[in-house]
């Protein structure tokens, strides 16, 4: 009798390059890190075709509050450096500092894991982040997806996503519309470039070939640039709780100058004062390393501003206050003004 051809040898899933004994294992990996997330209303997690929350009976009136993102060309760096651990607080971080601007508390999360080839180790050190930034932000990490996609993506490369669902009282929402000339607006520290304008970062180092270890304020220039981004989730829900918040917007991609419009009336800008905090270490060394002019500093990066708080002029002495007791460095930037014909909604000097 005659042997089968290879072409005609039974084929499995594995040798199409996908493990699903790889997924298995991952998901008990992870299993241990999602449950310390947990919350009273979640009724069904990891596991299921699809996770149940149930919403607390505390808001009268709840709206859903949903925002999605993702990591963007900082992976690069994570890959260049294998360095996995603080992607997946980065993750989190970004989707929840976005529905928290409009008054939400975060409530889950679901994280989508990409892979030509699914490394269990890798992927779990990534949930493991991406855990611990649902701790920090309070929110239960109650599902996602691990795909493995053969030929999708080189060796040793992913890609993320996350989707955070908060919730708000319908009359506590915060869009702005109760912001007027004089109002304050603060400015809370970033922990670093956060998760944008890593493709210029990238250029810049790539122009630079600095020593990774060279001193940054403190840590390595290597740290400094893969630093987390930060969650302000808990010392803003406290402020909320405390005093009316008029507007918040997170610094993320467009900066300063393309971010604190979207919560402003037509009829306003933020004068911006440049010298109202320090430049941090590293967007100084990015500046002089790439010669990047201060518009494009101010559009592309956050410049040591992660997130701004606008409340009344009454009001921000009390709110730098409880926003240093909760761990957060705060300034005083600017303030809101009448916006002239044909001035920018906000303007940096």
């Amino acid at each position: 009798m005659t042997a089968p051809s290879p072409a005609s040898s039974p084929l499995t899933y594995r040798d199409a390059g996908v493990d699903i004994d790889a997924g298995d294992a991952l998901v008990e990996r992870i299993k241990p890190a999602a449950k310390r997330t947990m919350r009273p209303e979640v009724l069904a997690g990891i596991g299921g075709f699809g996770a149940l929350f149930e919403i607390s009976k505390k808001y009268r009136e709840p709206v859903l509050v949903s925002g999605t993102d993702g990591v963007g060309t900082k992976l690069k760096l994570a890959f260049q450096w294998n360095r996995h651990d603080t992607v997946g607080q980065d993750l989190v971080a970004m989707s929840v500092n976005d529905i928290l601007v409009q008054g939400a508390e975060p409530l889950f999360f679901l994280d989508y894991f990409a892979c030509g080839r699914l490394d269990v180790n890798t992927a779990a050190t990534v949930v493991e982040g991406i855990a611990k930034g649902c701790e920090m932000a309070g929110c239960a990490l109650i599902g996602g997806e691990t795909a493995e996609m053969p030929s999708m993506y080189p060796d040793g490369e992913y890609d993320l996503a996350g989707f955070a669902v908060g919730a708000v009282e319908k009359s506590a929402i915060i869009d702005g519309k109760s912001i007027r000339p004089g109002d304050v607006v603060l400015g809370l520290g970033s922990s670093g470039a956060h998760s944008n304008g890593y493709s210029l970062i990238r250029k810049i180092l790539e122009r630079a070939q600095p020593d990774l270890a060279q001193d940054m304020g403190g840590v390595p220039l290597a740290d400094a640039i893969i630093a987390p981004t930060r969650i302000y989730v808990r010392s803003l829900l406290a402020l909320m709780q405390a005093m009316p918040v008029k507007g918040m917007a997170h610094i993320t991609g467009g900066g300063l100058t393309e971010n604190i419009p979207r919560v402003l009336g037509e009829h306003l800008t933020a004068l911006i004062e440049r010298e109202r905090w320090p430049l941090p270490p590293l967007f100084q060394w990015l500046q002089q390393q790439g010669q990047v002019a201060d518009a494009e500093m101010h559009r592309v990066f956050n410049c040591g501003i992660g997130m701004v708080v606008i409340v009344a002029e009454a009001d921000a002495g009390a709110a730098m206050q409880l926003l240093a007791a909760a761990g957060e460095t705060v300034h005083s930037i600017g303030r809101v003004a009448a916006r002239g014909a044909g001035q920018a909604q906000t303007i940096v000097v």
